[in-house]
Protein backbone atom coordinates (compact mmCIF):
# COMPACT_ATOMS: atom_id res chain seq x y z
CA UNK A 1 0.00 0.00 0.00
CA UNK A 2 1.07 3.61 -0.92
CA UNK A 3 2.40 5.72 2.36
CA UNK A 4 0.67 8.50 3.01
CA UNK A 5 3.41 10.94 3.17
CA UNK A 6 6.89 10.89 1.81
CA UNK A 7 7.41 14.81 1.75
CA UNK A 8 11.74 14.54 1.63
CA UNK A 9 11.98 12.03 -1.16
CA UNK A 10 12.67 13.50 -4.64
CA UNK A 11 12.33 12.08 -7.95
CA UNK A 12 13.49 13.50 -11.47
CA UNK A 13 12.00 12.19 -14.78
CA UNK A 14 14.27 13.17 -17.94
CA UNK A 15 12.37 13.67 -21.39
CA UNK A 16 13.09 14.24 -24.95
CA UNK A 17 10.10 16.36 -25.41
CA UNK A 18 7.34 18.13 -24.30
CA UNK A 19 4.25 15.25 -24.10
CA UNK A 20 6.98 12.47 -23.27
CA UNK A 21 6.26 12.94 -19.50
CA UNK A 22 2.60 12.60 -19.90
CA UNK A 23 2.80 9.18 -21.90
CA UNK A 24 5.69 7.60 -20.09
CA UNK A 25 4.93 7.31 -16.33
CA UNK A 26 2.50 9.99 -15.46
CA UNK A 27 0.36 7.95 -13.51
CA UNK A 28 2.74 7.00 -10.85
CA UNK A 29 4.16 10.95 -11.13
CA UNK A 30 0.92 11.43 -9.87
CA UNK A 31 0.74 9.25 -7.35
CA UNK A 32 4.45 9.87 -6.34
CA UNK A 33 3.24 13.79 -5.72
CA UNK A 34 0.02 12.61 -4.12
CA UNK A 35 1.88 10.54 -1.38
CA UNK A 36 4.08 14.15 -0.77
CA UNK A 37 7.36 13.07 -3.07
CA UNK A 38 8.51 16.49 -4.66
CA UNK A 39 9.04 15.35 -8.50
CA UNK A 40 11.00 17.47 -11.43
CA UNK A 41 10.68 16.99 -15.02
CA UNK A 42 14.09 17.67 -17.48
CA UNK A 43 12.54 18.39 -20.73
CA UNK A 44 15.41 18.05 -22.93
CA UNK A 45 13.93 19.84 -26.01
CA UNK A 46 11.10 21.84 -27.10
CA UNK A 47 9.81 19.75 -29.63
CA UNK A 48 9.81 22.73 -32.40
CA UNK A 49 10.32 20.12 -35.62
CA UNK A 50 7.53 17.36 -33.98
CA UNK A 51 4.72 16.87 -35.86
CA UNK A 52 0.78 17.82 -35.14
CA UNK A 53 -0.86 14.64 -34.30
CA UNK A 54 -4.31 15.73 -33.61
CA UNK A 55 -6.06 16.14 -37.53
CA UNK A 56 -8.38 19.05 -35.63
CA UNK A 57 -5.27 21.10 -34.44
CA UNK A 58 -3.58 20.20 -37.93
CA UNK A 59 -4.12 23.92 -39.04
CA UNK A 60 -1.44 26.71 -40.21
CA UNK A 61 -1.64 29.37 -37.60
CA UNK A 62 -0.88 25.89 -35.27
CA UNK A 63 1.98 25.28 -37.20
CA UNK A 64 3.38 28.81 -37.04
CA UNK A 65 3.43 28.79 -34.02
CA UNK A 66 4.40 25.26 -32.53
CA UNK A 67 6.79 26.51 -30.46
CA UNK A 68 5.01 28.38 -28.43
CA UNK A 69 1.72 26.19 -28.13
CA UNK A 70 4.04 23.51 -27.04
CA UNK A 71 5.51 24.95 -24.21
CA UNK A 72 1.98 26.09 -23.33
CA UNK A 73 0.52 22.35 -23.33
CA UNK A 74 3.91 21.85 -21.33
CA UNK A 75 2.68 24.37 -18.97
CA UNK A 76 -0.57 22.93 -18.38
CA UNK A 77 0.41 19.06 -18.17
CA UNK A 78 2.97 20.35 -15.39
CA UNK A 79 -0.06 21.96 -13.56
CA UNK A 80 -1.95 19.11 -13.62
CA UNK A 81 0.69 16.25 -12.69
CA UNK A 82 1.86 19.24 -9.76
CA UNK A 83 5.39 18.56 -10.95
CA UNK A 84 8.03 21.30 -11.46
CA UNK A 85 9.83 21.67 -14.77
CA UNK A 86 12.87 23.10 -16.41
CA UNK A 87 14.00 22.97 -20.10
CA UNK A 88 16.99 21.94 -20.72
CA UNK A 89 17.19 23.87 -23.92
CA UNK A 90 17.97 21.75 -27.04
CA UNK A 91 16.83 21.83 -29.84
CA UNK A 92 14.39 19.04 -31.42
CA UNK A 93 16.22 16.66 -33.95
CA UNK A 94 12.65 16.04 -35.56
CA UNK A 95 12.08 12.38 -37.21
CA UNK A 96 13.94 11.74 -40.26
CA UNK A 97 12.24 10.05 -42.64
CA UNK A 98 13.67 8.27 -46.38
CA UNK A 99 15.53 5.52 -47.35
CA UNK A 100 18.11 6.63 -46.75
CA UNK A 101 17.63 8.50 -44.16
CA UNK A 102 18.62 12.59 -44.83
CA UNK A 103 21.50 13.52 -42.30
CA UNK A 104 19.89 15.27 -38.83
CA UNK A 105 19.66 19.18 -39.04
CA UNK A 106 22.66 21.19 -38.08
CA UNK A 107 22.65 21.94 -34.50
CA UNK A 108 19.96 19.54 -33.03
CA UNK A 109 20.32 17.71 -30.04
CA UNK A 110 21.14 14.85 -31.29
CA UNK A 111 24.30 16.00 -32.91
CA UNK A 112 25.11 17.68 -29.90
CA UNK A 113 28.77 16.22 -28.08
CA UNK A 114 27.85 14.04 -25.45
CA UNK A 115 29.96 15.88 -23.01
CA UNK A 116 28.47 19.05 -23.59
CA UNK A 117 24.85 18.14 -23.82
CA UNK A 118 25.23 16.60 -20.60
CA UNK A 119 25.69 19.58 -18.92
CA UNK A 120 22.47 21.12 -18.10
CA UNK A 121 21.45 17.97 -16.75
CA UNK A 122 24.47 17.20 -14.42
CA UNK A 123 23.64 21.51 -13.14
CA UNK A 124 19.92 20.69 -12.91
CA UNK A 125 20.40 17.16 -10.71
CA UNK A 126 23.25 18.70 -8.26
CA UNK A 127 20.43 21.75 -7.84
CA UNK A 128 17.35 19.72 -7.33
CA UNK A 129 19.44 16.58 -6.05
CA UNK A 130 16.77 13.57 -6.76
CA UNK A 131 16.96 10.49 -4.83
CA UNK A 132 15.71 8.19 -7.84
CA UNK A 133 16.04 9.52 -11.92
CA UNK A 134 14.06 7.94 -14.73
CA UNK A 135 14.91 7.78 -18.28
CA UNK A 136 14.77 5.71 -21.32
CA UNK A 137 16.83 2.47 -22.35
CA UNK A 138 19.11 2.45 -25.21
CA UNK A 139 16.75 2.09 -27.50
CA UNK A 140 15.18 5.04 -26.15
CA UNK A 141 12.00 3.49 -26.30
CA UNK A 142 11.25 3.88 -29.75
CA UNK A 143 14.23 5.03 -32.13
CA UNK A 144 13.84 9.17 -32.15
CA UNK A 145 16.98 10.38 -31.92
CA UNK A 146 16.28 12.57 -29.26
CA UNK A 147 15.09 9.72 -27.09
CA UNK A 148 18.68 8.04 -27.62
CA UNK A 149 20.30 10.71 -26.82
CA UNK A 150 18.00 11.59 -24.24
CA UNK A 151 19.01 8.23 -22.89
CA UNK A 152 22.85 8.85 -23.31
CA UNK A 153 22.85 12.58 -21.63
CA UNK A 154 20.77 10.56 -18.61
CA UNK A 155 23.45 8.12 -17.93
CA UNK A 156 26.08 10.28 -18.02
CA UNK A 157 24.68 12.88 -15.73
CA UNK A 158 23.68 10.07 -13.36
CA UNK A 159 26.86 9.17 -13.03
CA UNK A 160 29.15 12.64 -13.61
CA UNK A 161 26.79 14.57 -11.11
CA UNK A 162 28.47 13.17 -7.57
CA UNK A 163 31.65 13.04 -9.29
CA UNK A 164 33.50 16.37 -7.71
CA UNK A 165 36.31 16.02 -10.58
CA UNK A 166 33.51 16.07 -13.15
CA UNK A 167 31.84 19.69 -14.18
CA UNK A 168 33.15 21.16 -11.05
CA UNK A 169 31.70 24.76 -12.27
CA UNK A 170 28.36 23.28 -12.11
CA UNK A 171 26.89 22.61 -8.29
CA UNK A 172 28.07 20.92 -5.38
CA UNK A 173 28.55 17.11 -6.27
CA UNK A 174 25.09 15.05 -5.65
CA UNK A 175 24.87 10.91 -6.49
CA UNK A 176 21.29 10.19 -7.41
CA UNK A 177 20.67 6.70 -5.23
CA UNK A 178 18.97 4.72 -7.99
CA UNK A 179 18.47 4.73 -12.14
CA UNK A 180 15.63 3.24 -14.04
CA UNK A 181 14.10 2.71 -17.69
CA UNK A 182 10.93 2.95 -18.41
CA UNK A 183 9.46 -0.23 -19.54
CA UNK A 184 5.47 0.76 -19.95
CA UNK A 185 5.13 -0.23 -23.62
CA UNK A 186 5.68 -3.38 -23.16
CA UNK A 187 4.34 -6.57 -25.42
CA UNK A 188 3.14 -8.55 -22.21
CA UNK A 189 0.97 -5.54 -21.22
CA UNK A 190 -0.20 -4.85 -25.29
CA UNK A 191 -1.40 -8.27 -25.27
CA UNK A 192 -3.43 -8.25 -22.55
CA UNK A 193 -5.17 -5.19 -23.11
CA UNK A 194 -5.65 -6.06 -26.25
CA UNK A 195 -6.74 -9.61 -25.06
CA UNK A 196 -9.31 -7.86 -22.89
CA UNK A 197 -10.79 -5.98 -25.49
CA UNK A 198 -11.91 -8.67 -27.56
CA UNK A 199 -13.08 -10.46 -25.01
CA UNK A 200 -15.73 -7.01 -24.17
CA UNK A 201 -16.50 -7.28 -28.05
CA UNK A 202 -14.97 -3.75 -28.51
CA UNK A 203 -12.13 -3.24 -31.49
CA UNK A 204 -8.76 -3.31 -30.09
CA UNK A 205 -6.11 -0.60 -31.12
CA UNK A 206 -3.17 -2.99 -30.36
CA UNK A 207 -4.33 -6.50 -32.70
CA UNK A 208 -2.79 -5.01 -36.11
CA UNK A 209 -0.08 -4.20 -34.24
CA UNK A 210 1.27 -6.79 -32.45
CA UNK A 211 1.02 -8.87 -36.00
CA UNK A 212 4.08 -7.16 -36.30
CA UNK A 213 5.30 -6.76 -32.73
CA UNK A 214 7.75 -9.94 -32.34
CA UNK A 215 7.96 -11.36 -29.03
CA UNK A 216 11.09 -10.95 -27.17
CA UNK A 217 11.20 -12.62 -24.02
CA UNK A 218 14.49 -11.40 -22.43
CA UNK A 219 14.17 -8.09 -23.27
CA UNK A 220 10.24 -8.18 -21.57
CA UNK A 221 12.25 -10.03 -18.27
CA UNK A 222 14.34 -6.71 -17.82
CA UNK A 223 11.35 -5.19 -16.06
CA UNK A 224 12.22 -5.42 -12.43
CA UNK A 225 9.42 -2.23 -10.60
CA UNK A 226 6.07 -2.33 -11.53
CA UNK A 227 4.69 0.70 -9.89
CA UNK A 228 0.61 0.61 -8.63
CA UNK A 229 -0.99 3.53 -9.87
CA UNK A 230 -4.08 2.52 -11.62
CA UNK A 231 -6.41 4.93 -9.67
CA UNK A 232 -4.30 7.55 -11.67
CA UNK A 233 -4.78 7.45 -14.48
CA UNK A 234 -7.31 9.78 -15.31
CA UNK A 235 -4.74 12.28 -14.27
CA UNK A 236 -2.32 10.54 -16.37
CA UNK A 237 -5.29 11.34 -19.32
CA UNK A 238 -5.71 14.79 -18.37
CA UNK A 239 -2.01 15.53 -18.91
CA UNK A 240 -1.71 13.79 -22.32
CA UNK A 241 -4.84 15.90 -23.39
CA UNK A 242 -2.99 19.40 -22.22
CA UNK A 243 -0.98 18.15 -25.44
CA UNK A 244 -3.85 18.80 -27.55
CA UNK A 245 -1.25 19.18 -30.90
CA UNK A 246 0.14 16.05 -29.72
CA UNK A 247 -2.98 13.79 -28.50
CA UNK A 248 -6.12 13.14 -30.49
CA UNK A 249 -8.52 12.56 -27.62
CA UNK A 250 -10.86 10.74 -30.40
CA UNK A 251 -7.57 8.48 -31.21
CA UNK A 252 -6.11 5.14 -30.42
CA UNK A 253 -4.87 6.65 -26.84
CA UNK A 254 -8.58 6.86 -25.43
CA UNK A 255 -10.13 3.70 -27.28
CA UNK A 256 -9.55 1.30 -23.85
CA UNK A 257 -11.64 1.83 -21.67
CA UNK A 258 -10.12 3.33 -18.42
CA UNK A 259 -11.84 0.98 -15.67
CA UNK A 260 -10.35 -2.12 -18.15
CA UNK A 261 -7.20 -1.15 -18.06
CA UNK A 262 -7.17 -0.71 -14.35
CA UNK A 263 -8.68 -4.31 -13.76
CA UNK A 264 -5.98 -5.92 -16.65
CA UNK A 265 -2.62 -3.56 -16.20
CA UNK A 266 -2.97 -1.42 -12.99
CA UNK A 267 0.56 -0.63 -13.35
CA UNK A 268 3.44 1.50 -14.92
CA UNK A 269 6.75 -0.79 -15.32
CA UNK A 270 10.10 0.48 -14.86
CA UNK A 271 13.64 -1.61 -15.22
CA UNK A 272 16.25 -0.82 -12.25
CA UNK A 273 19.46 -0.08 -13.58
CA UNK A 274 21.92 1.36 -10.96
CA UNK A 275 21.28 1.28 -7.34
CA UNK A 276 23.43 2.39 -4.34
CA UNK A 277 20.77 1.11 -2.06
CA UNK A 278 19.89 -2.07 -1.10
CA UNK A 279 17.27 -3.57 -3.60
CA UNK A 280 15.43 -6.72 -3.64
CA UNK A 281 14.03 -7.57 -6.82
CA UNK A 282 11.33 -7.54 -7.86
CA UNK A 283 9.93 -4.12 -6.69
CA UNK A 284 6.54 -2.67 -6.73
CA UNK A 285 8.01 1.13 -5.78
CA UNK A 286 10.52 3.23 -7.03
CA UNK A 287 11.78 4.48 -3.98
CA UNK A 288 12.49 1.06 -2.49
CA UNK A 289 15.55 0.97 -0.29
CA UNK A 290 15.80 4.54 -0.20
CA UNK A 291 13.30 5.81 2.68
CA UNK A 292 16.04 4.54 5.07
CA UNK A 293 18.62 6.66 3.19
CA UNK A 294 16.95 9.80 2.24
CA UNK A 295 17.20 11.44 5.83
CA UNK A 296 21.02 11.31 5.97
CA UNK A 297 21.49 12.74 2.43
CA UNK A 298 19.10 15.92 3.41
CA UNK A 299 21.38 19.02 3.61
Amino acid sequence: MPNASRAGLRLMHVHAHPDDESSKGAASTARYVAEGVDVHVATCTGGERGSVLNPKMDRPDILANITEIRRQEMERARDILGVRQDWLGFVDSGWPEGDPKPPLPEGCFALVPLEEAAAPLVRLIREFRPHVVTTYDERGGYPHPDHVKCHEISVAAFEAAGDPERYPDLGEPWQPLKLYYHHSFNRPRMVALDQAMQEHGLHSPWTERLKEWEPEPEWDARITTRVPCGEYFGVRDQALLAHATQIDPDGAWFSIPRELQEQVWPTEDYELVVSHVQSELPEDDLFAGVRAEAGTLEA
